[in-house]
């Protein structure tokens, strides 16, 4: 006997007598006579885990399973992100923002007249397909930035063909100074992530204008050359980028320092994947990949990756990532250098830099680092 949606049913197997009075039996009793084999349901399969809850409530029903851990997803949202620099980099920073909620007000100036306005008010028109409940303003003053828990430099001259980031040094130094000046008076509690070029001379040059502590002013490089350094390499292997874990340190330029003995593909030393060429090519790739960008584009830098890798640092200060981060930071004795401003994995939080993590590194790479330093320090005049 089974049951059918409630209804009684009997299967009948082959070479089974079934008599007229039989059926009219069944008839009369409202029991079905199906022709088997009837299919059987699939047994389902539990996990031990649930077998185990299972058991233990029917041992006793007042039991209660653990609570599910938080998930890390669930970050902390900004009350206000305020961009300074509205240009290709700004407005993709502040797209980015916007789509992913991270803030409740996103707050853009530029020099510009009009831009930042234009820019604020095409993502406010976003939103109604986007459904993204941040509101953006924008405008010319730099008091616009007032009250943001995070401001993010983008202002300042791009490169140019043949131009150097060095090149950019005393142009955008200025900027900088400016930019300074603005978050002191309007913004004093804010972490300050630089993106201006020559990267690491201008978080140097905002660290000195603000008088802020090194925890509180980053400079955002190593996010975008560690994943010009996946890519590569990525490419190279013939797998997805997700698969590669790699870091660049240093600076970022022609002293940039990307780690090949930490990194790995598909959990493997790259060694197993690529040969000494081929990884030396990925590396070069790596080095130049923002002037092989300049070099196509003619009238200015890219955008699009600098822009995912500064919404990287913000994820990781709100909580929604977890880890160590390239970040160019004032250095105090880390690695064995102080006084210059320099690329290091870093931990993040509300307070800013949380904790330098020192990474054990062969004597090349080592020596890489401080050439690095080295560089940046008579740049600066040091």
């Amino acid at each position: 006997m089974a049951q059918r949606a409630g209804k009684q049913a009997l299967e009948i197997m082959a070479g089974d007598i079934v008599t007229g009075l039989a059926r009219e039996t069944a008839e009369r009793l409202g029991i079905r006579l199906l022709d088997g084999p009837l299919e059987r349901p699939a047994i389902a399969k539990t996990d031990g885990s649930s077998q185990m809850m299972r058991g233990l409530y029917r041992r006793s029903p007042h039991w209660i399973g653990p609570k599910k851990p938080r998930p890390l997803g669930a970050a902390r949202r900004l009350a206000k992100l305020g961009l300074i620099g509205a240009g290709g980099v700004g407005a993709n920073i502040a797209h980015l923002a916007a789509n992913g909620d991270m803030a409740d007000e996103i707050a853009l100036v530029d020099i510009v007249p009009g831009l930042a306005q234009s820019v604020a008010m095409d993502l406010n028109h976003a939103s109604g397909i986007s459904g993204s409940k941040t509101r953006a303003s924008g405008g010319m003053a730099l008091s616009g930035i007032a009250g943001s828990e995070v401001v993010i430099v983008t202002a300042g001259r791009a490169r140019s063909p043949g131009m150097s980031r060095s090149d950019l040094i005393d142009i955008n130094a200025r900027v900088i100074r400016s930019a300074a000046e603005a978050i002191i008076s309007h913004a004093p509690d804010a972490i300050v992530i630089v993106v201006t070029n020559p990267l690491d001379e201008m978080t140097f040059e905002m660290l000195r204008s603000t008088g802020l502590p090194r925890e509180k002013v980053l400079g955002m490089a190593g996010t975008l050359d560690s994943s010009r350094f996946r890519n590569a390499l990525a490419r190279a292997a013939k797998v997805h980028p997700s698969d590669v874990e790699a870091i660049t340190l240093g600076s970022h330029g022609d002293e940039m320092a990307p780690i090949v003995s930490k990194a790995k593909i598909k959990g493997r030393p790259v060694s197993d994947y690529l040969s000494q060429a081929e990884i030396d090519a990925c590396v070069r790739d790596a080095v130049t990949g923002g002037g092989q960008v300049v070099a196509l584009r003619k009238t200015g830098s890219a955008t699009l990756a600098p822009a995912h890798a500064s919404i990287e640092l913000v994820d990781h200060i709100r909580g929604a990532k977890a880890g160590a981060v390239p970040v160019s930071v004032m250095l105090e004795g880390e690695y064995g250098i102080s006084g210059v401003v320099l690329g290091v994995p870093c931990h993040l939080g509300a307070r800013g830099v949380v904790a330098i993590e020192e990474m054990t590194l062969p004597p090349g790479e080592m020596a890489a680092l401080k050439a690095a330093a080295d560089a940046i320090r008579k740049r600066l005049g040091g």
